[in-house]
């Protein structure tokens, strides 16, 4: 795998300066995720999986054609280059307001059509905030900072999210469960299409699917706690996906994105994006970028194929 060339700013020291910035200007940052999800008329809901008590955001009925499933990024690990943030919820949760994209273009398209419902071809939307970001501590004694670092995909942290989904799943009956993961909520969306048998999509952008490559080229510590998507990359590989890159992301740069579509096959594509970072406004295009087909579906082949 060639990597263009980076400054050598470690991973993490970019996070940080990401988090600093945006804690000067965010207040509580769980009654803004409230007032965003409020005005598309998400509710906030709280889900006990064992270990870990999940923060959701819902915008769904009954029978959906499809319910898409949006993943939160890693959220706010570091308070510093060296210091460990005591908690790791997002000021911009990015993951939410990809959901809230969504459902704005679904609104603004059936009201053009003189539709009654907000959800466009029964689309329901969930926004799953990833362990210990939103919910109080006090409710989640099992989280400390490893989950935030080192543990962050950790088999426990994907089964949670799982738990999460199987509950969701079984209440709303979707025809077909599609996944969404914003950076380190790519990673966990290919971990649990990776183990379940209904996963018929999976879209990520700024993904990252191999955090190992991607802690190798920052030159920060490996995660062996954790899970990591490109070793799962052949049994999603029937999964159409397609992975979404900035061409200006210093984060996780497109070839680590582009080895693990190669590693997973046809029913994979990558998009690079011109003109965007890891942190770039991707919500304000995320409309026009989740209307590109899938691989290996029948809208595919009627357009031609794949989109580089």
């Amino acid at each position: 795998m060639r990597l263009p060339f980076l400054p050598q700013l470690p991973y993490r020291n970019l996070l940080a300066g990401l988090a600093i910035l945006l804690a000067g200007c965010a207040g509580d940052p769980l009654q803004h995720a409230d007032g965003l999800a409020s005005g598309a008329a998400f509710q906030r809901e709280e889900i006990d999986t064992g270990r870990f008590v999940l923060t959701t955001y819902v915008k769904a009925r009954p029978a959906p054609t499809v319910l898409r499933v949006y993943i939160e990024g890693d959220g706010r690990a570091w308070l510093s280059r060296t210091q460990v943030s005591p908690d790791p919820t997002p000021h911009e949760a990015m993951g939410l307001r990809l959901a809230l994209s969504d459902a704005r273009a679904n609104t603004a398209t059936n009201t053009a059509a003189g539709t009654a419902t907000d959800t466009a071809n029964g689309t329901a939307l969930l926004y799953l905030a990833r362990p210990c970001q939103f919910t109080p501590m006090a409710r989640n004694p099992a989280c400390g900072p490893a989950y935030w670092t080192g543990l962050r995909y950790a088999p426990e942290v994907v089964d949670a999210m799982n738990q999460a989904l199987s509950q969701y799943v079984a209440r709303f009956k979707p025809a077909r469960l599609e996944l969404v993961g914003y950076s380190g909520g790519g990673a966990i969306a290919v971990l649990l299409a990776a183990r379940r048998q209904d996963v018929s999509a999976i879209r990520t952008i700024a993904g990252n699917l191999d955090h190992v490559a991607v802690n190798r080229w920052h030159q920060v510590s490996q995660m062996p706690g954790s899970l990591n998507p490109i070793d799962v990359a052949q049994r999603v590989r029937t999964i159409p996906q397609r992975h979404f890159s900035g061409a200006d992301d210093r984060v996780v740069p497109t070839a680590i994105t582009r080895d693990f579509v190669a590693q997973t096959g046809a029913c994979a594509a990558l998009q690079v994006v011109p003109g965007m970072a890891h942190e770039s406004d991707w919500p304000a295009i995320w409309p026009g970028l989740l209307r590109q087909p899938l691989p290996c579906t029948s809208h595919t082949a009627a357009a031609g194929g794949k989109t580089q």
